[in-house]
């Protein structure tokens, strides 16, 4: 008895100091993925300061980036994750007031921030989705911080960032990008123009490549489960044709004002209608003409 006692403790312990050997290696990992530092040379986009630029930029920053969506309403940031697994998130106070940035930043370090996903420090920022903003044109990434650098200084302190194991375990393992710089071409120079505004799927395919439907919906548009969003989210909708026999324009003009799929379901908060629903009738028409250009796909296919 007393062998068999001795040798479970020593597959205990072993086990024990092969998972903390483990931990420690993601922990060594994953740490060095966060505190890489990119040294990128400044990038000079004009800045507007006239009152439809800037009007132009509101609409962008809420409708369309939806960088409200995270940073909120007033731009002064909020925790958007805080669990032991995953960390504690918070996203950035923008504006100028006590415990935001917006004070510190430069015309450059804010096209760093949207087009490279890194920080005023060289590091990358956490679930910024620079992979999808540099697709934005010069004249649209200069609006939005135009709008951004306007609005009222919000006093708004939130707790420092933290990693939790998943998180880090994730990262480590290459299975989640939660750091888009790690993945964005940052030789690649911003599009100089946007193709011109109105009801086409040639702006439609802009609107979508800019306002991060595939981050949910995946690189084909046609849902399944979504990689690196919560657990409890369900598997987002198929927008190919495939997905979409359901609907007619007037279905998706109200999925995306409303939140309402034909039928009368609700469709669950993961979907930003609450910001979809500022977009204009030629915009919701330009992705809806777009969506129907998209090859066929059975859900979730890749």
């Amino acid at each position: 008895m007393k062998n068999i006692l001795r040798r479970a403790a020593l597959a205990v312990g072993a086990l024990l100091v092969l998972f903390v050997a483990v931990a420690a290696g993601g922990y060594l990992v994953s740490q060095g993925k966060i505190t890489t530092k990119y040294d990128l040379a400044p990038e000079s986009i004009p800045i507007p300061t006239d009152s439809i630029s800037i009007a132009r930029g509101r609409h962008l920053v809420r409708a369309i980036v939806k960088c409200a969506d995270c940073h909120t309403e007033d731009l002064g940031g909020e925790l958007v994750a805080d669990n032991a697994p995953m960390g504690r998130w918070p996203s950035r106070n923008l504006t100028r007031g006590k415990g935001g940035i917006g004070a510190s930043m430069k015309d450059e370090d804010w096209v760093r921030a949207i087009r490279h996903g890194v920080g005023r420090d060289g590091r990358g920022l956490l679930i910024m989705p620079s992979s999808v903003y540099q697709n934005l044109s010069v004249g649209d990434i200069g609006q939005i911080i135009a709008y951004v650098k306007s609005v009222p200084p919000v006093d708004r302190e939130l707790p420092a960032i933290s990693y939790g194991p998943v998180m880090r375990g994730l990262t480590a393992a290459n299975k989640v990008s939660f750091f888009d710089a790690t993945v964005v071409e940052h030789a690649k120079h911003a599009p100089a123009l946007a193709p011109p505004e109105g009801a086409t799927a040639e702006y439609g395919n802009y609107i979508v490549h800019t306002a991060g439907c595939a981050g949910c919906h995946g690189p084909t548009l046609a849902g399944g489960k979504i990689e690196a969003g919560d657990p409890s989210w369900p598997p987002a909708a198929n927008l190919t044709p495939t997905g979409l026999k359901a609907y007619d324009e007037a279905a998706f003009f109200t999925a995306l004002r409303t939140g309402v799929r034909p039928g009368g379901t609700q469709i669950k908060p993961a979907m930003p209608w609450k910001w979809t629903k500022e977009m204009t009738d030629d915009e919701i028409r330009a992705v809806w003409l777009y969506l129907k250009t998209v090859p066929p796909r059975e859900l979730g296919a890749r």
